[in-house]
């Protein structure tokens, strides 16, 4: 088991100490003569291609796309600052934020690669684990350590599983790539049961070990080809075994998971195939044959990395800011921003803020480096310096004074960061697709962009509500599209690029996998039949409803009749 170490103490975010940072730079050198043995001939690309994955190094369809690891979404004002000095120097200004809150550069030249390297080791960023077989970036909930709703720090777990997971020895070569999401709230803002292990952290109940940090295990969720969510694997799990369960899962599924078909390699199928309750004995035995004092999670490890994500130095602050509200009624637009960008925080004055990526025809995700800077310089200013990637694609500053929202928000404004569009139709998931992804086989930028011009007015997206529009370019489902309220999968069908809809998924606590509304259309059809959906729900909804409530209500049948006129 990887040694955890407790690192420099500071709070809001793990810092490395002098072994990480060490390791790092041997990291980076080792790759870089890699890297000129496969400029120079010495190594073929099928021979370089396990070393590049390796360090997060993607050949797609143009280029390099190079991406960084953001654990659990945490970046500092500094980290952010260089990120956006790489994109500047070696990319074309911009980064992309994916659904695993990491970043990705798409326009990488091989000959740079260890020079960012490089840049980020000096920031304690890396691109270790991003790409391959094994455990990927561990996500969690983007308002974590500050949501009102809390129940415990999952951060700190997180951060734990980090340093148990990277380049632990048994896990580097999996059947296949393995995800996992905790949350530490009763409403999951982290997709738990779509990840091959979910983890809900909670306050035990009952017992000796009643108000007690516990967890519930839920494992073999998963979207692409089949989509699955995740089953209870174990509830009420102690602290003190998290470890020894999670290694105790890999385990099994490092020998039992199917290696002979990549498409069906995922713990999912061996879930779907095996039995959660024969896997579950499978799991249960290995459990107990390796729990000890090896792999027990010391409370001492745990207070020493909480220490880490302690809360900032908060000032005392009323409930309700006097001033906030006077601006809100004196101006509707920034009223919006609020209504849809600003989250309720633990701490009296304070709230939580999505910057949100995606303006009125722009890229789901992208960032130029001005945006990035600006960003960073604004969390200084406003939010202790601290940081967070969603896996919605947008960024987040976790600690703001309410009485400074406005000056915010008029900060943001300036540079094309204020949409009030959090949760809503224009808030759209989207992966790189065909414009960049050498898996992909449809478009999925190209189609956001109209989908979201097409919903643009910020009077008529805030009439419509709460409604998650994902979207894929290929059946491996980076969108997220399978648990989007109406998902979008591009399928190559004759050589013509054509779209599945779906409508009814959810990612949260109360998750499910959409329906197919009806037949598969063309491109230039997506976004009426995403129009006559919402004229649907117009009509239809009652009272505070929103359109996954509507759709739960009435059913798919109810939707596939008014937008494709037929109950087939």
């Amino acid at each position: 088991m990887t040694h955890l170490r407790a690192g420099q103490s500071l709070t809001g975010q793990y810092h490395y100490d002098e072994i990480d940072r060490r390791f790092l730079a041997e990291r980076v050198e080792q790759f870089r003569r890699q890297v000129e043995r496969r400029i120079s001939g010495e190594l073929s690309e099928a021979e370089f291609r396990p070393i590049r994955l390796m360090n997060g190094l993607y050949l797609q369809l143009h280029a390099y796309m190079l991406r960084i690891a953001v654990p659990y979404g945490v970046l500092s004002s500094a980290q952010l600052r260089a990120l956006a000095a790489i994109g500047r120097k070696y990319d074309r200004g911009y980064g992309h934020f994916t659904t695993r809150q990491n970043l990705q550069f798409n326009w990488i030249k091989l000959v740079d690669v260890p020079a960012i390297l490089d840049d980020l080791a000096q920031v304690d960023m890396h691109a270790i684990q991003t790409s391959g077989n094994c455990i990927r970036n561990v996500t969690t909930d983007q308002f974590a350590g500050a949501a009102a709703d809390e129940v415990t720090d999952p951060r700190v777990y997180a951060e734990i599983l980090r340093q148990w997971s990277t380049l632990h020895p048994e896990f580097t070569f999996l059947p296949r790539k393995f995800k996992i999401a905790i949350t530490g709230s009763p409403h999951d803002r982290a997709a738990i049961a779509v990840h091959d292990i979910g983890v809900r952290a909670r306050l035990l109940e009952g017992g000796a070990a009643k108000g007690a940090v516990g967890f519930d295990i839920f494992v073999g969720g998963g979207l692409g080809r089949a989509p699955f969510l995740a089953k209870t694997l174990r509830e009420g799990l102690p602290e003190a075994d998290l470890l020894a369960y999670l290694e105790a899962v890999l385990r099994i599924y490092n020998q039992y998971g199917r290696r002979d078909n990549i498409y069906k390699a995922r713990i999912k199928i061996l879930v779907h195939e095996v039995g959660i309750a024969k896997l579950r004995e499978q799991i249960d035995a290995e459990f107990e044959r390796i729990r000890g004092p090896k792999y027990r999670l010391d409370p001492e490890i745990v207070d020493t990395i909480r220490a880490h994500f302690a809360p900032p130095p908060f000032a005392d602050l009323p409930a309700v800011s006097e001033s906030l509200e006077a601006a809100k009624a004196a101006d509707p637009a920034f009223a919006r921003w609020v209504a849809t960008n600003v989250t309720p925080h633990r701490r009296p004055g304070y709230a939580a803020v999505t910057v949100s990526l995606k303006p009125a025809g722009g890229i789901p995700g992208d960032a130029s480096s001005e945006q990035m800077e600006v960003v960073a310089n604004l969390a200084e200013r406003y939010s202790f310096g601290e940081l967070r990637v969603s896996h919605e694609q947008n960024l987040v500053l976790a600690h703001v004074r309410q009485e400074e929202l406005q000056a915010l928000w008029q900060g943001l404004g300036k540079h094309g960061l204020d949409t009030a569009n959090a949760g809503l139709i224009g808030d759209i998931i989207a992966c790189p697709g065909l414009d960049y992804c050498a898996l992909a086989n449809a478009r999925s930028i190209p189609l956001a962009q109209q989908i979201s011009q097409r919903f643009a007015d910020p009077a008529r997206q805030h009439a419509i509500g709460e409604l998650k529009v994902k979207m894929s370019g290929c059946i491996n489902a980076c969108g997220h599209h399978h648990v989007g309220h109406i998902g979008v999968l591009g399928v190559d069908k004759h050589g013509v690029e054509t779209y599945q809809i779906t409508v009814g998924g959810s990612a949260d606590e109360k998750a499910a996998i959409g329906a197919v509304v009806g037949p598969a259309v063309g491109y230039d059809e997506v976004a009426d039949k995403i129009e006559l959906l919402v004229a649907a729900y117009l009509d239809w909804r009652i009272e505070g409803e929103r359109f996954i409530d509507t759709v739960a209500r009435l059913g798919v049948k109810a939707f596939r009749e008014r937008v494709y006129g037929t109950a087939a």
